[in-house]
């Protein structure tokens, strides 16, 4: 019998497409606190924005996991650019499967063919993903992430 921590293997991770974005915005709101706010046209500009990939997992005609990737110029290190990893889901019922995991790699392996020269993500504290992260190779010994929102 399978651990709830293996990889499950029963889904698929590649980029999505913009024929994908209605399926992404039932993730982006069933993983929302609070209003729905999400709008597949919103999802379809991000996908469409140059250097921005959305790496999804699929399973069951849906879509169980993502992330989202930007890459983005810069002026130091010899103009060799960075990433930027964003809005990291797993659906509820996928979670513990390695979904998170495989769509994170997927990510990462696509940053690294583009030559950056660090990967960058911020994760919420009260979200309690500092571990997975963690796990998945990234830490928090050189940097400090700050926010600033509008009011």
């Amino acid at each position: 019998m399978k651990s709830r921590s293996e990889p499950d293997n029963a889904f698929n991770v590649r980029p999505m497409i913009q024929q994908d974005a209605s399926r992404l915005t039932e993730l982006y709101n069933e993983l929302t606190f609070g209003p729905k706010t999400a709008r597949t046209r919103r999802v379809a500009a991000v996908m469409a924005h140059p250097g921005t990939t959305i790496f999804g997992a699929e399973a069951d005609g849906r879509i169980i996991g993502m992330v989202t990737l930007h890459i983005l110029p810069n002026v130091t290190y010899d103009g060799s650019p960075y990433a930027l990893i964003e809005n990291v889901a797993t659906s509820q019922a996928y979670r513990m499967r390695g979904v998170g995991r495989q769509v994170m790699r997927a990510a990462i392996d696509e940053a690294w063919r583009q030559d950056v020269y660090k990967i960058m993500l911020l994760t919420g504290q009260k979200r309690s993903a500092r571990g997975f992260y963690e796990r998945v190779g990234f830490n928090c010994e050189d940097k400090f992430g700050m926010v600033m929102r509008r009011a």
